[in-house]
């Protein structure tokens, strides 16, 4: 058994925002990534309604870019998903749909990058990323 720990916090460790990315399952009767839904998580939180407590996050969606992985990395690619206007597109879910975590990996173009990118702030400054499959035997599994 694992335990994982999926964060959503404005300042971690005193330094930078930390919002990191999930699998979520969409009930789908599909097969690894195919079934599954990639997103990042904003924040956590509950509510009760009639005496029953609602553990809940705020995604925000990813697309996943064609019908089969990139034939260069054998990893699947994905975007931000954006509605009218560009608006970035978020839902509440409930945490049971939250399958693991998920490592997206920029794709980084061919210009150098701007010394102002990090860490903390690269899922914000690139607009498609490789979902890592061989960030463990889970994520191998899931998006091969």
């Amino acid at each position: 058994m694992r335990i994982e720990h999926i964060r959503a916090c404005p300042m971690w460790q005193n330094e930078a925002p930390r919002y990191d990315c999930v699998f979520i399952n969409i009930g789908s009767e599909d097969v690894g990534i195919q079934g599954l839904e990639v997103a990042r998580i904003r924040a956590f939180f509950s509510f009760n309604y009639g005496g029953t407590l609602y553990p809940c996050a705020i995604v925000r969606w990813f697309d996943i870019i064609g019908d089969s992985p990139d034939e260069d990395t054998g990893m699947w690619m994905v975007r931000p998903a954006c509605g009218t206007n560009n608006a970035p597109v978020y839902n509440i879910i409930h945490i049971d749909s939250i399958y693991c975590a998920a490592h997206l990996i920029p794709v980084y173009g061919r210009r150098f990058l701007h010394h102002d990118i990090n860490l903390h702030n690269s899922y914000d400054s690139f607009h498609t990323f490789y979902v890592n499959k061989y960030a463990d035997h889970h994520a191998f599994e899931l998006a091969s």
